[in-house]
């Protein structure tokens, strides 16, 4: 089945047919146990781990199963009130976690776990999308997997994850859910999306679908948002602009006020509306007798939010340098490509000439060397070194060669 030829929910997910196949076949299923006639052995389950590379569109497959699965034909339709509320996200019978925050705790997970075992209310299933299932804690992950061995009747998890390695999630968890692998979509899909759902014009769409390394999301970013080109060619020009020791400072302070920038911008409309939003339900603003009170609680709950809103702000820088990482990462692998004459395809094919003249300077010692040392940059930054440090000490490594 091809992007074009889908109908329905489907349509969201880009260059995914294998996985398209195997959930809506689980989705066609769930409808005939929810209407009580006998389905096919084993293809609906209760519990599913969604895994694929950044951008391949995890979440997404996520929803347009929950989605399938609240439809009332059974289809996913796209059309009756179960799909419309659900891609919305305002089902009552489908729970989206969507961690804003650098772990999902087990307070969260409990409570998330308990509200699940109810029976449906309005849909077909209790659903549960948990996006970045690798950031449970310990904890959180003992709570879910609790309800994952004994799950309530009509009700299903889907857990998303860059991966089922151990490291994103335990195999005790891995071990009691059917596994679903998302691919890096090809780059003729994700123009093809590009210019049908965002009406991008062919040149910028096949330009982004080119050097987005697959990720759906960054290819429309590139093609409908200018400062992300901005940041992107400023990034491309770190490793030839190292040429004076001072140029290392400069280059790292530009990689972090880029991604503090970024941040900053996702954040600060909605964190004011989340205040006022929070301040007006506590009855804050109000005046009169009697409001003191109500107003030392609604201050409480603001420094909590506050709180809150950090931990999303720290996680949103931390991503969007990650970018500017796999961006630098996909330039020295480039360098390396060019230099052994494999002919594999390039990820940034924009710079071909930059990254020519790399590879004639460089040799592929110095290059893979550069490389390990952004690699380790994004394994240090993960592991909680401040991200001037673990850049600084990059950039400088860059720059030795």
């Amino acid at each position: 089945m091809t992007t074009t030829e889908r109908i329905g929910v489907w349509n969201q997910l880009v260059g995914q047919e294998p996985a398209v196949e195997t959930l809506s076949s689980a989705a066609a299923a769930a409808a005939k146990i929810v209407a009580g006639e006998p389905a096919p052995p084993g293809a609906m389950t209760h519990a599913w781990l969604l895994t694929g590379p950044p951008g391949s569109g995890r979440s997404v497959a996520a929803r347009t199963f929950a989605a399938a699965l609240q439809c009332s034909t059974g289809t996913g339709c796209d059309a009756c009130p179960g799909c419309h509320t659900t891609m919305a996200g305002t089902h009552a019978d489908v729970r989206l976690v969507v961690p804003e925050g650098l772990s999902i705790s087990v307070a969260e997970m409990r409570a998330l776990v308990q509200a699940a075992a109810r029976r449906p209310t309005t849909g077909n299933w209790q659903v549960v999308v948990i996006e970045d299932a690798d950031r449970l804690t310990e904890g959180a992950s003992n709570a879910l997997l609790k309800a994952v061995e004994e799950p309530p009747d009509r009700t299903v998890f889907l857990l998303c994850a860059p991966s089922d390695h151990p490291e994103d999630v335990s195999v005790t968890i891995r071990s009691r859910c059917r596994l679903v692998t998302l691919r890096t979509p090809p780059p003729e899909a994700i123009a093809d999306v590009l210019m049908r759902r965002d009406n991008v014009d062919a040149e910028r769409a096949h330009w982004a679908a080119s050097v987005c390394g697959g990720h759906v999301g960054r290819a429309r970013r590139l093609a409908t948002d200018e400062a992300a080109r901005q940041r992107r060619a400023t990034v491309l020009r770190i490793p030839l602009g190292l040429r004076r020791m001072g140029d290392v400072f400069t280059c790292a302070d530009q990689l972090i006020s880029a991604a503090e920038a970024d941040a900053g911008e996702a954040s600060k409309a909605r964190d004011e509306d989340e205040r006022n939003e929070l301040r007006t339900a506590m009855g804050g603003d109000g005046v009169g007798k009697g409001v003191a009170g109500a107003k030392r609680a609604a201050e409480a709950a603001v420094k909590q939010l506050e709180k809150k809103q950090k931990s999303r702000a720290t996680r949103t820088q931390r991503d969007t340098l990650d970018l500017a990482l796999v961006d630098l990462v996909g330039f020295y692998r480039d360098v390396l490509v060019t230099a052994t004459g494999s002919g594999a395809t390039l990820n940034h094919p924009d710079h071909a000439d930059q990254i020519r003249e790399a590879a004639s300077s460089w040799t592929p010692e110095s290059t893979l060397r550069r490389l390990e040392a952004v690699l380790e940059c994004r394994e240090a930054i993960e592991l909680n070194v401040k991200p001037r440090i673990a850049v600084e000490a990059m950039v400088m490594s860059l720059r030795q060669g």
